[in-house]
This record gives structure tokens, C-alpha cells and sequence, in this order.
């Protein structure tokens, strides 16, 4: 287990649970479930799924870059909606991301998230080209 970095983004969550908002294992970093709450435990563009999106995005970028990767190395995303009408929105938030880059991708909807104002949660898989 010596090869895994855990990236945390300090929340209480992640020691009850038993996760890391990121790990890395060798050339491979693997991004978890993410909302968009700030650092204060604040949901961002609440009611607003391109917002929330945008938010995610950010902070899957975050935690990318603190795994020693970067956005381009995504290869992989998983949406996961709470209301399949906010499909639109939310894809073009990930567009605007993910529009030269084209990580394989997956959209679902859910019956609900773990927070009634989540309307988006975004998981990643990218690998560090040696």
C-alpha cells in the first residue's frame, strides 16, 4: 500500500466513511463522488445545475492537481443526476471542459443524491501519461 497517495479535502466524511476525495496508485488517479459544497460546507448554485457543474469541474481539477495530474489526463467521467431534465446544462458545463480532451463518459440519473440540493455528482478516472 506504500505506492497510494491519499489526497483528502478535509472533511469529517471521509474518516467516517473511509475515503479519500482522491487517490492515487502509480500513474492512475481515481476522483470520488463530487458535489458542488465550498470549503464551509455550503452548497454553490443551489437550484442551478450548470453552476453546481461548473463547481464539481473545479474541484475535480483541484484534487487532480494535488495528485501531481491535470485535467487532460481524465479519461473517464460518471454524472450521476438527480433529475434527468438538468441533463442539458449539466453537459454543457462538462463540454466546456471536456470538449478537445473527450473522456469516455457516462450520465445517469438517480432516484436521489445524499443531499436533497445536490443536482449533480461528478466521479473521475485519469491517467498520468509517463
Amino acid at each position: 500500500m506504500s505506492n497510494r497517495i491519499h489526497i483528502s479535502s478535509g472533511t469529517k466524511w471521509e474518516g467516517y466513511i473511509g475515503y479519500s476525495r482522491a487517490l492515487r496508485v502509480g500513474n492512475r488517479v481515481e476522483i470520488s463522488g463530487t458535489v458542488a459544497v465550498n470549503e464551509k460546507g455550503h452548497i454553490v448554485g443551489k437550484n442551478d445545475p450548470y453552476e453546481q457543474t461548473r463547481y464539481v469541474l473545479k474541484k475535480i481539477k483541484k484534487a487532480l492537481e494535488e495528485a501531481g495530474s491535470k485535467i487532460e489526463d481524465v479519461v473517464r467521467t460518471r454524472i450521476y443526476l438527480s433529475d434527468i431534465k438538468n441533463w442539458e446544462p449539466i453537459g454543457r458545463a462538462h463540454g466546456e471542459v471536456f470538449k478537445d480532451i473527450k473522456p469516455a463518459s457516462t450520465l445517469f440519473e438517480v432516484s436521489r443524491l445524499i443531499g436533497i440540493d445536490y443536482l449533480v455528482e461528478i466521479e473521475a478516472s485519469a491517467i498520468i501519461e509517463e
